[in-house]
């Protein structure tokens, strides 16, 4: 069974993220993602684990937990996805929409 720290750890290594981005992105120290992260693995205080799985794009719930990972391992191929059509000019994310829509519609 894996730990919050292992969790977090996967889903660090799954976004890219070097750890100092994904500390400064939580708005908290290195120093703090490093004991999260450790041997010695503490579990963050609420509003901090919510930063992270924000960061991150989970549920707090998963990090602590695990629960859900059915659901996290469905997405989880989708989530760069969604944040590379986020990251779209609007008349640019409506024509891609709509294409992957008429492709969708014919199967």
């Amino acid at each position: 069974m894996q730990t919050f720290a292992q969790r977090l750890r996967e889903e660090i290594e799954y976004s890219g993220l070097l750890q100092k981005e994904l500390a400064d992105k939580a708005g908290i120290k290195k120093r703090a993602l490093d004991m999260y992260l450790g041997s010695q693995a503490s579990i963050p205080p609420a509003d901090v684990a919510v930063r992270l799985a924000k960061v991150l794009g989970v549920t707090v719930e998963y990090l602590v937990t695990g629960e859900g990972k059915e659901e996290f391992a469905k997405r989880r191929p989708f989530r760069r996805l969604e944040e590379d059509f986020a990251a779209l000019p609007d008349d640019i994310a409506k024509s891609v929409e709509a294409m992957v829509h008429a492709i969708a519609s014919h199967k």
